[in-house]
């Protein structure tokens, strides 16, 4: 995985670009199934993991929790995002200062 790279849901319409990505190799996947890469075909008969009524967003990013990997939806769908089984959370936006 590299900053730039985009990858698509198998089970949903959602479409994500890597902004931030950590050293290594890692399983991104969403509704339970893995992602493929942007230009690679969509494997037939991939079903969205039973329970999971999470819902990707378009627009809004993605981090782990030590925050190495950061994604940026490009196109919403069902499911949730997970790296290696462990959910991804939404970045908060960060305060900016008062200013008086």
């Amino acid at each position: 995985m590299k900053a730039g790279a985009r990858f698509k849901s198998a089970v949903s319409d959602a479409q994500v670009m890597i902004v931030k990505a950590p050293a290594g190799e890692f399983e991104l996947a969403c509704g339970g199934v893995a992602m493929v890469g942007g230009t690679a075909p969509v494997p037939e008969g991939a079903t969205l993991a039973a329970g999971d009524a999470g819902e990707v967003l378009i627009g809004k990013r993605y981090v782990n929790a030590d925050e190495s990997l950061e994604l940026l939806c490009t196109k919403g769908g069902k499911g949730t995002l997970t790296l290696d089984g462990v959910a991804l959370e939404i970045k908060q936006a960060k305060q900016l200062p008062s200013s008086d």
